[in-house]
């Protein structure tokens, strides 16, 4: 009997959750997204990182970034291409359900023109748990 006591907390303790499930808020998606968006625009680098925590993944057509300081050096690089002098962003979508964000955008800078660009992400907690980004950008002749 003790034998069969012991196997049944032993399976007990195997299948139940190690730790809680991921909260899901289509409002505070909704959120992050305008905050991510309106930092973003404000090439606010600081405010776009907020959005993300260390075990956040970005992934574009240029690589795969993981963490903070890969994230922050991919938005370093986007606002060096996108100032907010002379870039003029034009969101043509965007949806949100559950804790899924998606937006569909182009966008005109000084030196590249965003013909169509996508970014879908998957917000867990209050902050991106993930990202991807797809675009298809044409260099400007100057």
């Amino acid at each position: 009997m003790k034998t069969i006591s012991v196997l049944a907390f032993a399976v007990l303790v195997a299948c139940s959750p190690a730790t809680k499930p991921p909260s899901i808020d289509e409002a505070v998606t909704k959120e992050v997204l305008d905050h991510h968006l309106k930092t973003l625009q404000a090439n606010d680098v600081e405010g776009v990182i907020s959005d993300y925590t260390n075990a956040s993944i970005l992934i574009t057509q240029e690589g795969t970034y993981k963490g903070l300081a890969e994230i922050r050096e991919n938005f370093v690089k986007v606002f060096q291409v996108m100032p907010t002098s002379g870039t003029t962003i034009t969101f043509l979508k965007s949806t949100v359900s559950r804790d899924v964000a998606y937006v569909v955008w182009k966008a005109v800078t000084p030196t590249l023109e965003f013909k169509f660009a996508t970014d879908t992400f998957i917000v867990i907690d209050g902050k991106i748990a993930s990202q991807t980004f797809a675009g298809d950008l044409v260099q400007k002749i100057q």
